[in-house]
This record gives C-alpha cells, sequence and structure tokens, in this order.
C-alpha cells in the first residue's frame, strides 16, 4: 500500500472522530487532545533521547496533563461545586492555576533528578521542561479555545443584545461556535500545508530553509498562506458566523505564517535527532506530534487573540 493511499484511508477514518469529539466538546474534546498531548510529549522525548538526553518521561507526562487540565478551569470548578452540593468553592484562577502546576512541575522535576546520576542534569531538566511547555501547554490552549465559548464567560451581549435571559438555544449556538472555530482552525491548518506542498511541487524554485527543510519553497509558502487567508474568510461565512472580517483575516494570517514555521520547527527538532518521523503510530503520517506540529504554534495565539483582543 502506498505512503499517499495510507495517509487517504487514515484522513478518513480519523477526520469524523475529531469532527464528532470537537463538535460534542466538554470531557470529550479535554480527554481527546489531553490523550494527544500526551502521546506527542512522548514522542518529543524519545528525539530527546536519541540525542543522549534522559528526559524525566513519566513526571513530563503527568505535568502535562495538570497543564492541559487548568484549560478546562471553568468546567472542573462547576463540577467541584456540583460535587460539593451547590456550595461556593475559592479556587485560583486558571492563570494562577497553571502557575503553581508549572512551579510545582519544576521543582518536583528537579528534586528528582537530583538523585537521579544519570547522565547530564542539565539537560535532563531542560528537555524535560521544554517539553511539557512547548507540548502540553501549546496543545492545551487548544482546550482554551473551546472552552472560551461557555455561555456565561462569552461576551453574550455583544452578539445577542436582544436577548434578556440567556435561552437554551442561544448557548447551544454559543458552544457550536467553540467546536466549529477549532475545527475551523485544523481545516485552515490542513488546507496551508495540502497548498504550499503543491504549489511548491508546481512552483518550487527558491528554498524556504533548506538548512531544516530542503523540499519547502518560497513559492510553495506563499501558495499556503493565500489559501489559509481564503481559507479563514470560507469558514467565517460558512460557520463562523461571531467573527468580523478583520478577525477571520487575521486568523488566516497566524495559520498560513505561524503553521508554517511551526512545521518547520519540528522538522529542526527531527533532524538534530537524526529521524524522519517522531513515530509511526499515525499510518502515512508519522506520529502525532507530526501531525500537529503546525497547530502548536498556531493554537496559542489564536487563543491569546480570541480571549484578549476579540472577546474582551
Amino acid at each position: 500500500m502506498s505512503n499517499l493511499t495510507q495517509r487517504v484511508l487514515t484522513a478518513v477514518v480519523a477526520i469524523p472522530i475529531i469532527l464528532v469529539i470537537t463538535l460534542a466538546g466538554g470531557v470529550y474534546f479535554f480527554g481527546f487532545v489531553a490523550l494527544a498531548s500526551a502521546v506527542a510529549l512522548k514522542e518529543f522525548y524519545a528525539l530527546a533521547r536519541a540525542r543522549g538526553a534522559q528526559p524525566l518521561i513519566g513526571l513530563g507526562i503527568v505535568s502535562g496533563f495538570f497543564v492541559n487540565l487548568t484549560f478546562f478551569h471553568a468546567k472542573l470548578y462547576a463540577l467541584l461545586i456540583a460535587l460539593s452540593g451547590g456550595s461556593p468553592m475559592s479556587l485560583p484562577s486558571q492563570t494562577q492555576a497553571l502557575l503553581i502546576i508549572l512551579l510545582v512541575s519544576v521543582a518536583v522535576m528537579s528534586l528528582v533528578e537530583l538523585f537521579r546520576n544519570k547522565g547530564s542534569a542539565i539537560t535532563n531538566l531542560s528537555t524535560t521542561v521544554f517539553g511539557v511547555l512547548y507540548v502540553s501547554m501549546f496543545f492545551g490552549t487548544l482546550i482554551g479555545i473551546r472552552e472560551l465559548f461557555i455561555p456565561l464567560d462569552f461576551p453574550m451581549l455583544r452578539y445577542f443584545p436582544g436577548e434578556a435571559a440567556l435561552s437554551a438555544t442561544t448557548a447551544a449556538q454559543v458552544y457550536r461556535w467553540g467546536g466549529c472555530t477549532v475545527i475551523s482552525v485544523l481545516a485552515m491548518i490542513w488546507i496551508c500545508d495540502s497548498a504550499a506542498f503543491y504549489g511548491g511541487m508546481a512552483l518550487g524554485k527558491h528554498k524556504l530553509f533548506p538548512r531544516v527543510s530542503p523540499n519547502k519553497s518560497w513559492e510553495g509558502a506563499v501558495f499556503g498562506f493565500v489559501f489559509a487567508i481564503a481559507s479563514a474568510l470560507a469558514a467565517k461565512y460558512l460557520v463562523l458566523e461571531y467573527l468580523p472580517l478583520g478577525g477571520a483575516i487575521i486568523l488566516g494570517i497566524i495559520v498560513g505564517v505561524l503553521g508554517q514555521l511551526g512545521d518547520l520547527v519540528e522538522s529542526l527538532l527531527k533532524r538534530d535527532a537524526g529521524v524522519k518521523d517522531s513515530s509511526q503510530l499515525i499510518p502515512g503520517h508519522g506520529g502525532v506530534f507530526d501531525r500537529f506540529d503546525s497547530l502548536l504554534l498556531v493554537a496559542p495565539l489564536v487563543y491569546l487573540y480570541l480571549d484578549f483582543v476579540l472577546f474582551s
């Protein structure tokens, strides 16, 4: 079976599953992202081991899970309220929770490394912590994007000024926007990657970054950038009614620039480790880290733009 056939068959099976989970949101989407994050982090640590590092794999994955959990803060808070019988509970904010998790994680990792005596302590700790930040925290912002569309936290009056009270229909529409936003970002990335690949094959003459990825070209990158913006505009008119025209262009620019840079960053890490793929887990696609490399730089900036600019 050819690599292209494997890629197509995998996509036919995986894409509907991802769509359903993303639209469902809640604990289903959190579980999916947390699992993907853990697998990608393990693959990153395998790259580090190929370069002689001895990262604290178990601690890193556990820390990464709790980092992901901080982006599920509002739902977790509601669950704790329900379990306590509706009594208000004093919990740290999402930012405070993330800071606490990171501080505790680094402290515990440092103490464990103190007693390991296994290779370079600086290299071990650096790769362990960087993996949690680059993989787990950046993956976590995807959960953050999905959870920005909780009606009680969403700027409802800006989008539904005529409603005196929050209706179930409106709440469902807002939460659907969250799922559609995540799906749209993923689609933009895939369209950008495909356009860059085929555009580069057809017209590529000038190398983009030969030291890291010899086959990528400036012509392909321009194709990817243009199609990222075009797909963002299409998403705005098809499923993202809340998104202004300027906001759609900004999302397209984020994907068109950072999506391609994210792919180059992962290529740099794989080239440094001397491997072609982060793993062979996904037929025709390599590993989870390979499949979501562009997302790791796109998701944080999309999250920050939506939370602190568009919805502020």
